[in-house]
C-alpha cells in the first residue's frame, strides 16, 4: 500500500527495523530515532527521501527512505522501501571480535549479580 506519508513507528516496524511497533515507538520516545538532525516522536510523519538515523548501541544505523508502507513487508521486499547507508566501520562494531561485546567472565565467577546486571544495562543504554 503506497501512501504519501506514514507514521515513523509504523514505518520502522513495517520495514523490519524493529520486531514490534511498540519497540519502535519506545525507541522514538528515547530519542534514538533522528530525522533531519532532530529526534522524533512516534507520531512523526516520514516521507520518501528522508534520511533516518537509528541509534542501537553500540551501532548507529543510517537509512534512506525509498518508498512508504504501513503494512509489514517480507524480508526480501525491504530493499524496495529502504536503502542502508550505514558505513562499514559502524557495522563492524557489532562483531564480537571488535571488542564492543566483552561478555567474557573469569571462570568460576558464576552468573552476574543483580547489581552487576543493572550496571551493565545502564552502561549499554
Amino acid at each position: 500500500m503506497e501512501t504519501k506519508e506514514t507514521r515513523i513507528d509504523k514505518y520502522l516496524w513495517a520495514v523490519r527495523l524493529f520486531r514490534s511497533r511498540s519497540s519502535a515507538s519506545e525507541a522514538c520516545r528515547k530519542s534514538r530515532v533522528i530525522i533531519g538532525g532532530n529526534p522524533v516522536k512516534p507520531s512523526h510523519s516520514v516521507t520518501t527521501g528522508d534520511t533516518i538515523i537509528i541509534r542501537k548501541p553500540p551501532v548507529t544505523y543510517t537509512y534512506l527512505v525509498k518508498g512508504l508502507t504501513e503494512n509489514r513487508v517480507g524480508a526480501k521486499l525491504v530493499s524496495l522501501y529502504l536503502t542502508d547507508l550505514t558505513p562499514d566501520e559502524e557495522k563492524n562494531r557489532i562483531r564480537p571480535e571488535s571488542g564492543a561485546f566483552s561478555g567474557h567472565r573469569p571462570r568460576g565467577t558464576g552468573r552476574p549479580t543483580k547489581r552487576e546486571r543493572r550496571d551493565l544495562e545502564n552502561f549499554l543504554d
